[in-house]
């Protein structure tokens, strides 16, 4: 058997960590979300206008949002969006080139695969490794924003218990709120300040940032506005609601997690095993590899595998 599906798996992963490492490079620090001071304060501090501070905190989130219309590159747009990736969506093609010149040239030197393969593979991987990368940052970024978003509702509730109106709490909520929640809702309270409805705001953000509990926000907002009523009340429910579905779902998560490793585990033994045997000894499979049942049981065997990840995903995949 050949060496050649786990020189493909090395390249990849490769790739993978090659895509991180090229994007810390060109931004370093200052796409980290764990900033004390988030990214509109900091444009603020450095004594830029807040208008331009506006427009360009508008431009940074849309830019790829009007890209998500192009049939290949739109899943990658829209994770890219997601995760508010500082790289311009000219720029995630550049990167995907890159990753798969790299990817080319890595098959050149260590397989012997035919043009056409490699040039396939490579473009592939090169996607692949650069959706993957979008993806689990997106993933992050989602996460962060829905573990912030409950001390940023009670923030607002206090806010107002004390009398300020909904606006300024949206903007005590920028000041005081680490990235990503802190610049978002900046966003809304500069555009509230330039005039826009803080409704039509809150609207705009919830379908941008994929979050369930970011929509029941701008959902009783909206209608607390229309209808009239105690908000902060209604916020206070609301917080209190979003705090323990995010306590039970860490808790699922907690108890899950044994099955999911087992899961894992399970998965990728096999997988595992056969690369261990042809690194140990190369010819054991020499007898049977030529046989007619070979590949079928091959293909079979693959089939399974990828049925037991599909399954044992859906298993533990509990929704709170």
């Amino acid at each position: 058997m050949s060496f050649e599906p786990l020189i493909y798996a090395m390249i990849f992963v490769g790739v993978l960590l090659s895509v991180e490492g090229l994007y810390l490079l060109i931004f370093g620090k200052s796409v980290r979300l764990d900033s004390k001071v988030n990214r509109r304060l900091d444009l603020l501090e450095k004594g830029e206008d807040p208008e331009d501070v506006l427009e360009t905190l508008r431009a940074e989130r849309d830019q790829h949002r009007r890209n998500t219309g192009i049939p290949v590159m739109a899943p990658l747009y829209e994770r890219a969006a997601q995760a508010n990736i500082a790289f311009t969506p000219t720029g995630i093609m550049i990167v995907i080139g890159v990753m798969a010149v790299m990817v080319f040239v890595a098959l050149t030197m260590f397989s012997s695969a035919a043009l056409i393969l490699r040039i396939g593979l490579s473009a592939l991987m090169g996607y692949s490794a650069v959706y993957l990368w979008l993806n689990n940052k997106a993933k992050k970024r989602m996460e962060l924003f829905e573990e912030q978003l409950p001390d940023a509702v009670e923030l607002i509730v206090r806010s107002l218990r004390v009398g300020h109106p909904f606006s300024s709490s949206i903007a005590i909520v920028a000041q005081e709120m680490p990235d990503p929640l802190g610049t978002e809702f900046g966003i809304i309270a500069d555009e509230a300040t330039y005039g826009m409805d803080i409704n039509e705001s809150l609207q705009r953000m919830s379908e941008r940032i994929n979050v369930q509990d970011l929509r029941f926000l701008a959902v009783a907002v909206s209608i607390q506005s229309q209808s009239g009523g105690n908000l902060a009340e209604v916020l206070a429910g609301l917080a209190a609601v979003i705090r323990s579905r995010f306590k039970l779902f860490r808790r699922v998560k907690a108890i899950t997690a044994e099955a999911r490793w087992s899961g894992w585990f399970l998965s990728m033994f096999p997988v595992m095993a056969i690369i261990i045997i042809q690194l140990v000894e190369p010819d054991y499979y020499d007898d049977v590899a030529n046989t007619s049942m070979f590949t079928p049981a091959m293909i079979a065997v693959g089939v399974f595998l990828v049925a037991n990840v599909l399954y044992m995903r859906a298993m533990v995949n509990i929704k709170v």
